[in-house]
C-alpha cells in the first residue's frame, strides 16, 4: 500500500479521523471565534492530534507507531486490569496472595463486624487437597485463656511469655510511621508482640511501648559499625530497651531468601538513616550473608553473644529452609558447642515482601508447612526439640492456619500480611512503588495520612483477639485445653475423591534422638551424612 493511502488503513483510523475533526472544528472557530463550544473541542482535538503525531514517530512502542491515540486504551485496560479483576470478576475463593474470603474475615474481625458465614461452607470438600480438623465427641469448655508460651532455655535469664499469635517481621521503610504506630500500639494494647523486622528498631516501635522482638539482619542495621559491620556496644544499648522482650538473628526472609536488598538513595530518609544508622545519600544495602559468622559453629557462638549482650533476652533465629544440610549442620554446631537457641523461627517461601525478584518469590525456598515439619523432626532427632520454641510464619490468617501450624509442630505463629489488611491494607500490590492507597506501605507523608492511628490500633487489637477467641473455640471443640496441644493426627487431607490421609501420615515423625543414634531413613540418613558444624558447605 503506497504512503498516500495510510491513513485510510483501520489501524489509523482514529488518528485520521480525529486531524479531520481537529481541521474542522479549527475552521469554524476561525470563522466564529466568540464560540466556547467550537474552541473547546478544537482544543480537545489539537491535544490529541499531537498525541497521535507523537505516537506515530516515536520508537519505543510498536503498538502506538501501528495504532496511534488508540493503543494508549491499551495500556490504560492494562493499568486498571488488577481493580478490575479485584473489584468485578474475582471469586471469593480465587484471589491470590489471600483471596477475598480470607481478606474479608480480616477486616470483619478487626471492625468488629459480624464474621460468620452463612448456608455451608463454599468449599468443595472432595476435591483434592482439602483440609479439616477432627472434632471431639466430648468437647471441652471454650476456656478464657490467652494462650502464652514460656521462650528462654536454662541459659536464658529474662524468658519471654509470648502469645501463641503475633505480629511478624515487616520493617520500618518498608512500613509506613503511621503502619509501625498502628501495629505496635495494638500490640501493647492486646499484649502480643510486634516483630521489628530487618530495618531496625525504630522510633516509631518505641512509641506505642508494644512487646518488641528485635531483629538483627545481615546489614545489622541499628546496632552496625560506619562500615556496615555488627556493632556489639550499639546491639546491646538498644537491647537493654526493657521494651525489647528477644532478639533475632534473620538468615532468610521466605519470599526473597538467600536474596539480598538495596535501599535506593533516594528513599534513605533522615528518619531512615537515624533508625539504620546508615548515611543519606547513599543507598543502603542488606547483604545476602552475614559477616558477623561465616560457619555454623561461629553462628551458634553469635547467638551465644546476642544473648549475652541483651543481658540473657531470649535469643534465636529466623529461616526459610533451603539446603536441609545446611540446617542439620547448625543442628551438629548446636550439639558440639553446647549453645542451644531459645527459639527458631520458621518462614515459608509463600511469605511477603514489598519488592523481590519474580523467580525468588515464585520458585525459591521450601514452603513453611515443610520447612516447619523438617525442623521440628530435625531438633527432635538431636534431642533439643524440648529445649527450643519453634514460632511459624507464612500466610497465617485464621485461627485454622494457627492449629494447623501447631499441628505440625509449631509453638507460636506470626502474621504479616493478616495484621497490614487490620490496618487498612487491600491487596492492591503496589508496596513496591511508594503509592500505596492506604497509606500503609509508603514513606509518602500525604499517602500515610489516610491510615489513622487511633482507629487502626483498635482494629489490631480487634483482629488479635478475635482470632485468639476463635483459637479457643477450635481449641475446645478438638477436646483440648491448649493450641500446644495439637498433633499431625487432628488434621486430614484429601488425596483423591476416595482417599483421606491425616498430618501424621502426610508429615511421619522422627524418634528422639534418631539423628545422633543414626537413623536408618534414608530421607534423613543422607542429609545428615552430608551436614558438617564447621562449614555450611555439603560433605562429597
Amino acid at each position: 500500500m503506497t504512503p498516500s493511502l495510510l491513513p485510510f488503513r483501520g489501524r489509523f483510523v482514529a488518528f485520521t479521523i480525529t486531524v479531520l475533526m481537529t481541521l474542522a472544528f479549527g475552521i469554524a472557530w476561525a470563522a466564529d471565534g466568540s464560540s466556547l463550544w467550537l474552541a473547546i473541542p478544537f482544543g480537545i482535538g489539537l491535544f490529541l492530534t499531537c498525541v497521535g503525531i507523537h505516537d506515530f514517530f516515536q520508537a519505543k512502542h510498536s503498538v502506538l507507531r501501528n495504532y496511534p491515540i488508540m493503543a494508549h486504551f491499551r495500556f490504560i485496560f492494562e493499568a486498571i486490569r488488577p481493580e478490575l479483576r479485584q473489584y468485578f470478576f474475582e471469586g471469593d475463593k480465587d484471589g491470590m496472595p489471600f483471596s477475598r474470603d480470607r481478606r474479608a474475615v480480616v477486616y470483619q474481625r478487626a471492625k468488629m463486624a459480624l464474621d460468620v458465614r452463612p448456608f455451608g461452607t463454599t468449599y468443595n470438600v472432595y476435591a483434592d487437597g482439602f483440609e479439616w480438623m477432627a472434632h471431639s465427641i466430648s468437647p471441652r469448655p471454650v476456656g478464657k485463656e490467652t494462650f502464652r508460651i514460656m521462650i528462654g532455655d536454662v541459659d536464658c535469664t529474662k524468658p519471654y511469655s509470648a502469645s501463641v499469635f503475633n505480629i511478624s517481621a515487616m520493617s520500618f521503610g518498608a512500613l509506613s510511621a503511621n503502619a509501625i504506630r498502628a501495629l505496635n500500639g495494638g500490640a501493647k494494647r492486646g499484649g502480643f508482640a510486634h516483630d521489628t523486622g530487618e530495618g531496625g528498631y525504630s522510633p516509631y516501635h518505641r512509641e506505642g511501648g508494644g512487646d518488641i522482638i528485635w531483629e538483627i539482619g545481615s546489614g545489622y542495621f541499628g546496632a552496625r559499625n560506619p562500615d556496615g559491620t555488627f556493632s556489639p556496644e550499639k546491639f546491646a544499648a538498644g537491647a537493654a530497651n526493657e521494651q525489647v522482650k528477644m532478639v533475632e538473628l534473620k538468615l532468610s526472609q521466605g519470599a526473597k531468601p538467600g536474596h539480598g536488598g538495596v535501599l535506593p538513595a533516594p528513599k534513605v530518609s533522615h528518619e531512615i538513616s537515624l533508625t539504620r544508622g546508615v548515611p543519606m545519600g547513599e543507598d543502603c544495602i542488606s547483604p545476602s550473608r552475614h559477616s558477623a559468622f561465616s560457619t555454623p559453629v561461629e553462628m551458634m557462638q553469635f547467638i551465644a553473644e546476642m544473648r549475652r549482650l541483651s543481658g540473657g533476652k531470649p535469643a534465636g533465629f529466623k529461616l526459610c529452609i533451603g539446603h536441609e544440610w545446611e540446617f542439620l549442620a547448625i543442628c551438629k554446631a548446636m550439639l558440639e558447642t553446647g549453645i542451644y537457641p531459645d527459639f527458631i523461627v520458621v518462614d515459608g517461601k509463600e511469605g511477603g515482601t514489598g519488592a523481590a525478584p519474580m523467580e525468588f518469590v515464585d520458585h525459591v525456598g521450601k514452603p513453611m508447612r515443610q520447612g516447619l515439619y523438617f525442623v521440628h523432626n530435625a531438633l527432635i532427632g538431636i534431642g533439643a526439640r524440648h529445649r527450643i520454641k519453634l514460632g511459624a510464619a507464612g500466610k497465617i490468617i485464621t485461627a485454622f492456619d494457627i492449629v494447623r501450624s501447631m499441628a505440625l509442630g509449631a509453638d507460636w505463629c506470626n502474621s504479616a500480611r493478616g495484621f497490614m489488611f487490620a490496618v487498612g491494607c487491600i491487596q492492591s500490590q503496589s508496596c513496591h512503588t511508594d503509592r500505596c492507597p492506604t497509606g500503609v506501605a509508603t514513606q509518602d507523608p500525604t499517602r500515610q495520612r489516610a491510615l489513622v492511628v487511633p482507629d487502626k490500633v483498635e482494629r489490631v487489637f480487634n483482629f488479635h483477639r478475635a482470632t485468639l477467641l476463635e483459637l479457643a473455640e477450635l481449641t475446645a471443640a478438638a477436646g483440648l485445653d491448649h493450641p500446644t496441644e495439637f498433633k499431625p493426627e487432628h488434621i486430614s487431607r484429601r488425596i483423591s475423591p476416595s482417599e483421606v490421609i491425616t498430618f501424621a501420615d502426610l508429615y511421619p515423625s522422627l524418634a528422639e534422638g534418631e539423628l545422633v543414634a543414626g537413623s536408618g531413613n534414608p530421607r534423613w540418613r543422607r542429609p545428615w551424612d552430608m551436614a558438617q558444624a564447621h562449614s555450611f558447605r555439603a560433605v562429597s
